[in-house]
């Protein structure tokens, strides 16, 4: 009897651990609810090469321990999809990540977090098309600065698409952003993760991160005046273009989060949330994409370069033309000496 009473209460002790680790493990996810449904975690595969309700789309691939958008090569793109449509109005997504490569001064291109009407298009926006419905949150690891802009690398941005506006990642997306920050996640030995939170009660949206190994969250924006409907889909993309990384996806935990009674609107029972437009107060007044007169940074180094190229063969011939007037002449004064 007394055997069996230790074991039960060592059960017990060892449920209570498992829960705290789990608690610690997801501090922002206290006092809401796991949707499975909407989750992806270890393992990963289901019957064959099939993730349950995921879609993989380009390069993507599974191993035992992450699934990697692109691998650390030029030109790839990859997508992960979940095909189940969010109807819920208050959500959280714990995404766990790991962004590296061999490159040191210079890689990209990055990857973005996706809650979208569109599942599995490819375009320019990170692998994904750039004239989205809905919520992109961009993690953009490219280091040589694009547009009129002072921010520092990796970046994370958020923005409201309507199906017309288009990401512009030739500007960083600085165009059309709601908020933004700089986040160093790229190319860390220890664990990296972000929260996207979206609670549309308050019609707020929040980005937090933990990228610097203290297991503490900072707060990378918390922006207010953000509309998105419900119905759409969450996804992950990358992209390589000359430079690359290798962009994993470790988990992604969707949260039902508890909104206080009261905070919730009371128009809310009265409105279709399946029918609100993606908007933001905040954002910045979409720009068409305008080429910059001077060129971008690599442009303008391309044609310095040239020009130096084709200086230096000019010089040259210029050299050789008057080497072989030099050696004549000292031929012709010979030849009138004898």
């Amino acid at each position: 009897m007394a055997q069996c009473t230790l074991n039960q209460i060592y059960l017990i002790f060892t449920s209570f651990l498992l829960l705290c680790t789990e608690l610690l493990a997801d501090p922002e996810a206290q006092g809401s609810y796991l949707k499975r449904e909407h989750s992806l975690m270890k393992p990963y595969q289901g019957a064959g090469m099939t993730i349950p309700d995921w879609d993989l789309g380009g390069n993507t691939f599974v191993s035992n321990d992450y699934i990697r958008l692109t691998p650390d090569h030029q030109s790839k793109r990859g997508s992960l999809w979940n095909n189940i449509p969010c109807y819920l109005h208050n959500w959280e997504m714990l995404i766990h990540f790991s962004v590296h490569g061999q490159g040191t001064t210079m890689f990209g291109d990055g990857f973005a977090f996706w809650y979208a009407r569109d599942r599995l298009r490819e375009g320019p926006a990170f692998g994904s098309q750039s004239n989205f419905y809905g919520l992109g949150v961009f993690f953009d690891t490219y280091n040589n600065h694009n547009g009129e802009h002072s921010h520092e690398h990796p970046y994370i941005s958020a923005m409201i698409g309507n199906g017309s506006n288009a990401y512009d990642h030739d500007r960083d997306g600085t165009h059309n952003q709601v908020e933004g920050c700089s986040a160093q996640f790229r190319g860390q030995e220890h664990e990296t993760f972000a929260i996207v939170r979206y609670l549309g009660a308050k019609e707020r949206l929040t980005v937090l991160t933990d990228v610097d190994g203290r297991g503490e969250w900072r707060e990378c924006f918390d922006v207010r005046g953000v509309k998105l409907p419900t119905g759409l889909y969450f996804g992950v993309s990358a992209a390589t273009g000359e430079l690359a990384d290798n962009h994993d996806i470790k988990s992604m935990k969707l949260f039902e989060v508890e909104v206080p009674e009261g905070d919730e609107k009371k128009a809310g029972d009265e409105v279709d949330l399946t029918q609100i437009v993606p908007f933001a107060d905040g954002a910045e007044k979409y720009r068409d994409h305008i080429d910059d007169p001077k060129g971008s940074f690599s442009t303008r180094t391309s044609k310095i370069f040239t020009w130096l190229f084709w200086f230096a063969v000019i010089v040259c011939i210029l050299c050789g033309v008057g080497f072989y007037f030099y050696q004549k002449q000292q031929v012709d004064a010979r030849k009138r000496f004898y």
